[in-house]
């Protein structure tokens, strides 16, 4: 099966850039109440992912009490725990199932490595029940 069928296109999506900083990260994943977003650099390559815990963790880390002080840090400084791991749009179904166990979603790049989307570990967890119960 075609992963793109299940492609949440950029578009859509929330995500940051390489060159956002700490307090715009904490207010774009509030605002669209995500607990983690992909980071893109200027030219919209994948170069990683930032979760709210990653957040928190640098918050309590560098003792930001004042969002205010949080508009001079990169959200590149932020120590991240994991980078969710991309796949190319040509991928298999198949191939995303072990990246689900880890990851909220998988982000998906195009030939030249442009971030197009991400499928979500709940559609490919619905994708594994239909085919399990022979629906697909």
């Amino acid at each position: 099966m075609n992963i793109l069928f299940f492609l949440k296109p950029k578009s859509e999506l929330a995500y940051i850039h390489d060159y956002h900083t700490l307090r715009q990260a904490l207010e774009i994943m509030e605002y669209h109440k995500y607990s983690s977003v992909p980071i893109l650099n200027k030219e919209g390559k994948y170069v990683g992912s930032i979760t709210e815990g990653d957040l928190l963790w640098s918050l309590k880390r560098w003792n930001l009490l004042n969002l205010k002080d949080a508009e001079d840090i990169s959200v590149m400084k932020v120590d991240r725990r994991l980078d969710y791991q991309c796949v190319a749009a040509e991928a298999a179904m198949e191939d995303l199932i072990g990246r689900a166990m880890e990851q909220n979603f998988v982000p998906v790049v195009d030939d030249h490595g442009y971030f197009i989307g991400i499928i979500t570990r709940r559609d490919i967890i619905e994708y594994c029940y239909k085919k399990m119960k022979g629906c697909e």
